[in-house]
């Protein structure tokens, strides 16, 4: 493991179940996280992501290949590991019944942080995530973006080197979205380095200095965003339609496009790569689809953003959920690993 890396899977695998119902959640996966940087690792539901999380968290144990954080071997080293990681999931693990502070002031002592200590950095934190008003409210009084930044100031209450984030911003509204993203941009200029699990591609876009794509627990892709959006080529004519009439338009375009035209049927949009032909295709599109007396209700000739990519790298939008065996198969819940990793070992 390099100096610079901060986080390093190599050739993981991990399955769950036993056969010949044994499904396999990571087929052999590998990334880095370099040192002050933020690794994207982007995937639908069920694609791998939390299991990553996981075993990366000493949670669970990898079948095959060895992930280290810091230098540490989650399997050989969990205690230290623990010592320098912090986690927030999807679901924000605190206690109703507390205050904010106390709720942080508790895992600073499950850190092993003396009272004294773990009162200051907790206020310090509450100060930074800007709850210093409402740090001695009990929490059952906050709002749902209100508790996801207490949890992620839990998660930062032992100064960890490295932030490993499962899909953090799920569910908030764009408001406490875009201010946990600037608490992670600060976090990174103080040299945190962060893994950033999200189905969401803006928040890659915003945050990643890489990125990697996760499939049916196989990595599919990598690379900067930009890079990324490249390797698609070209740009997309993107037009809406009435949600009703996206078949219909289907049709009308058969044949038509660079590439295979997807579709989003609930905003009644369809995305048609149109490679270095951009304008000369807008007319024709336009043609087509007024011969088939199908109303234009946008068009946009753009360049390709992160969804035209998992689009065409997956044949499914970002927030789809993949059809994920239930029990022990299925990619479990961050809910109980964030409680569980914040209380060390």
């Amino acid at each position: 493991m390099s100096s610079s890396t901060a986080v390093l899977v190599d050739d993981v695998w991990k399955a769950f179940g036993k056969a010949p119902k044994q499904v396999q959640a990571l087929r052999g996966i590998s990334l880095e996280v370099p040192r002050g940087q933020v690794l994207g690792l982007l995937g639908p539901n069920g694609s791998g992501k939390t299991t990553a999380v996981r075993v990366l968290t000493t949670l669970i144990q990898p079948d095959k290949g060895r992930a280290e954080i810091e230098g540490m071997d989650v399997v050989r080293s969990p205690a230290e590991v623990r010592k320098v990681i912090g986690l927030a999931g999807q679901f924000a693990a605190v206690d109703e019944n507390l205050t904010g502070r106390e709720n942080v002031e508790m895992v600073g002592r499950l850190y092993h942080l003396g009272t004294k200590q773990a009162r200051k950095r907790s206020g310090d934190v509450l100060e930074r995530l800007r709850l210093h008003d409402a740090a001695d409210r009990p929490v059952r009084t906050y709002s749902g973006g209100m508790r996801r930044r207490l949890d992620l100031g839990a998660s930062l209450v032992a100064q960890p080197k490295v932030l490993l984030l499962d899909e953090p911003t799920t569910g908030l509204d764009p408001r406490s979205r875009a201010e946990l993203w600037d608490f992670i941009r600060d976090l990174v200029s103080d040299g945190a380095s962060v893994l950033l699990t999200t189905q969401y591609l803006e928040e890659a876009d915003q945050l990643a200095d890489g990125i990697v794509v996760l499939d049916h627990g196989t990595v599919i892709a990598r690379g900067t965003s930009q890079e990324l959006k490249d390797s698609i080529g070209g740009d997309v004519l993107a037009v809406q339609v009435a949600p009703e009439q996206v078949d219909q338009a289907l049709s009308a375009l058969a044949g038509f496009g660079r590439g295979e035209t997807h579709r989003d049927d609930e905003a009644g949009s369809l995305a048609v790569p149109a490679g270095q032909e951009g304008p000369e295709m807008l007319t024709e599109l336009v043609r087509r689809l007024d011969a088939a007396s199908i109303p234009i209700l946008a068009l946009e000739l753009r360049r390709p953003s992160l969804d035209d990519v998992f689009l065409s790298l997956t044949g499914r939008v970002s927030t789809e959920e993949a059809e994920t065996p239930a029990g022990p198969g299925s990619d479990p819940s961050p809910a109980a690993d964030e409680s569980t990793v914040k209380e060390p070992v």
